[in-house]
């Protein structure tokens, strides 16, 4: 057995350098997430940091239950788990209507819906072919690039918005991030966007962008509290969340085929498959227990799997212990929090951008027929003009309101209704 065999168990050694590679590779997209939510919405810090921490010990858990199972959960591969991207397009107008409990509440049945879909993959993964998902993934990319260009001008509410600092600094990670990923070689190519951030950090402390005084404040040790935000289930806000999880349950199946290709040079069976799908959903709803946002496979990491050659679960679950201690020391969430936002645009800028690259992608191996070509535009037509023009809808129903404006929503409802009803669909 060697290194890209999964089941391959390195010496300690080996295996904590090895998987504190995992953690570094997807650290920035895990934290982002929470931090662009609390920062649209205007979380006081000590919340935020609460939100930095939960995102950090779910990740760790569900990487740990996915990469080593624990009874009928877990594909048992080397997936690595993190907060998604997906779901803000769709958290952040819940959040802002109706509050994080709603958000939590709306996960935790959300999640469950993408449980359910783990339990009858074989019956309903003809739904999602390559034009349905690699639309949605498109969406999402689409939908998230003004929130970074919003953080590039300062943040939300800032009274400089659109300092010349502001976008200097931003400049600076952007420039950065992108000579790393294409001049550096092994893993300092895939840590590009750590390393701007670091760099644009530093860059910050001696322009006064950076308050250190949160870090002193923050507790050294703080185990997780579940329901400490608490849930509320909103109809409006369920239901988004409930189509929004089935849709993305195709993400999870494609990260755990790249995987297992990269990994074992094999497709994954039904069973990996099911308990991948399965357990990223009850990680979700996992998460929304301890004020988490949802869960999903990191596909960083199953590129850095092909970049290394190292294919070990075990390796990456020594990297899901790591998340998870990080989770319980609030003066590294509170660290976190001291980003300036124009440092965070210049990084999740490109992060969103490659989100989109990565829909494309998925399309290539699509047959652009006027079939699918009409899939591809009207779903996009719909998600981005709800999104972006809300006096459309602005005398329809509140609930009906909130789903429209996420976008995200409607656009693959679209996607999937027109690949079932218009002719030349592939059995």
């Amino acid at each position: 057995m060697g290194s890209r065999d999964i089941d391959f168990r390195p010496p300690l050694a080996q295996a904590v350098p090895l998987g504190l590679q995992h953690v570094l590779a997807m650290f920035v997209g895990n934290v982002a997430v929470p931090l662009i939510i609390a920062d649209a919405i205007g979380l006081p810090v000590d919340t935020t940091i609460f939100l930095i921490q939960a995102a950090m010990f779910v990740a760790g858990v569900a990487t740990i239950v996915q990469a080593l199972g624990l009874g009928p959960l877990g594909a048992r591969v080397p997936i690595v788990m993190g907060t998604s991207f997906g779901f803000v397009p769709v958290v952040l107008p819940i959040a802002m209507n109706h509050g994080l409990p709603a958000v939590f509440g709306a996960a935790l049945v959300g999640g469950l819906a993408m449980a359910g879909v783990g339990l009858a993959l074989r019956w309903v993964r003809f739904l999602f072919p390559p034009v349905v998902t690699g639309t949605f993934v498109i969406m999402i990319g689409i939908i998230l690039l003004p929130v970074g260009f919003t953080y590039v001008g300062g943040g939300v509410g800032a009274g400089d918005f659109g300092a010349l600092h502001h976008i200097g600094i931003a400049l600076l990670v952007f420039v950065v991030t992108i000579a790393v990923q294409q001049f550096a070689r092994g893993i300092l190519s895939e840590m590009a966007v750590l390393i701007g951030i670091i760099i644009g950090y530093i860059a910050a402390v001696p322009m006064g962008l950076v308050e250190f005084s949160s870090i002193a404040d923050a507790d050294w040790l703080q185990l997780p509290v579940p329901f400490k935000v608490g849930l509320e289930f909103v109809p409006a806000a369920v239901a988004s969340m409930i189509i929004i999880s089935v849709v993305t349950s195709a993400e999870s199946i494609g990260d755990i085929e790249g995987t297992m290709i990269s990994a074992a040079d094999r497709q994954p069976t039904d069973r990996e498959l099911s308990r991948g799908v399965m357990t990223d959903g009850l990680a979700s709803s996992f998460a929304a227990i301890f004020s988490a946002f949802p869960q999903i496979s990191f596909s960083q990491n199953v590129g850095l799997i092909a970049l290394t050659g190292v294919a070990s679960r075990y390796v990456v679950a020594v990297g899901g212990v790591f998340l998870l201690v990080a989770g319980l020391l609030p003066k590294l969430g509170a660290a976190i929090t001291t980003i300036p936002s124009a440092v965070l645009g210049g990084a999740v800028t490109i992060m969103f951008g490659m989100i989109v690259s990565a829909g494309i992608k998925m399309l290539a191996g699509v047959d652009y027929t006027r079939r699918n070509m009409l899939i591809i535009g009207v779903s996009i037509a719909v998600a981005i003009g709800l999104r972006f023009q809300e006096g459309v809808y602005a005398n329809a129903p509140a609930d009906l309101q909130a789903i429209l404006h996420s976008g995200l929503v409607p656009g693959s409802v679209v996607s999937i209704f027109l690949n079932l009803v218009l002719p030349g669909r592939q059995k």
